[in-house]
Parts: C-alpha cells; structure tokens; sequence
C-alpha cells in the first residue's frame, strides 16, 4: 500500500463538477492499493499518516503530525500510484489490486483515519476525479508499506 502525503492549506475534490469533499488546512491523501495488501497493511499506512512529523512547530522543525494540529484528511484512491514506467512508453498496472480488492481496504483505510478523530473527507472511488489542492511548504511525502 502506498500513501502520497501532500500537506495543504486547502484541497476539494469533484466529480461531474460537484464537489465531494473539502478540507482547510491538512493532509491530502493519495492512496494506492496492491495485490497482497491486507487490512493490517490499511491500518499501518493510516496511522503512519496522522502521526508522521510533518507540520512545523513555533521553531519551524518538523515535530506535529497532523493528530497534534487537528489536520482535515482528504483521502482519494489512486491505483496510478502502482503504475510501472520501467519499460515502454505507457504505464503498466498489473501491480494495482483490481477494484472488487482495493475498494473495501480502501474504505478500511478511510475508517483508520475516522477513527483518529481527524475530519476526514472523501473522494469517490473509481470516478474521474479533479483534486485541486494548495500545497502548503511544499511538503509531499510518499508512504509505504
């Protein structure tokens, strides 16, 4: 399972130009799911993202995760992020678990971040999606399990 943080002072997601979720200042999660990942593997990668140091302190070091600032969470499946550009032109994607696998574990992902206590917003799996986004730093980290 992969997780692509990017911190922001503002993200919003629409499908057919209505929009699904927004947050204020936060996390936007992109999340990709693989074969062979597990619920264990959804409960790490969403607790690794709300307690990761990534949000400055008075001193501008890295010492708040988004638990300790009461970040907004936008979560949004991504299957792109398993896509293999090694060879040809065009990306392949035989790593990315198929949708009837990855959408209950991405629904167990989005719980995990519910269940910090963190706003937790949603975009909506397997639709065309807009994310737009304020990159907050920028800050854009990539977790893996």
């Amino acid at each position: 399972m992969r997780a692509l943080l990017q911190r922001v002072t503002e993200a919003s997601v629409s499908v057919d130009g209505q929009v699904m979720g927004r947050i204020g200042p936060g996390l936007l999660i992109l999340v990709g799911i693989a074969n062979g990942d597990s619920d264990a593997d959804a409960r790490w990668v969403a607790e690794k993202c709300v307690n990761l140091r990534i949000f400055s302190d008075q001193d501008g070091k890295f010492n708040l995760s988004a638990l300790d600032v009461g970040a907004e969470l936008l979560v949004i499946s991504q299957f792109t992020l398993y896509g293999d550009t090694r060879r040809g032109r065009r990306p392949g994607f035989t790593d990315a678990a198929p949708p009837e696998i990855s959408r209950p574990l991405y629904r167990r992902f989005v719980s995990y971040c519910k269940k910090s206590g963190l706003r937790t917003e949603t975009g909506v799996f397997g639709a065309a999606m807009r994310v737009h986004l304020i990159n907050d730093g920028p800050v854009t980290l990539l977790v893996e399990r």
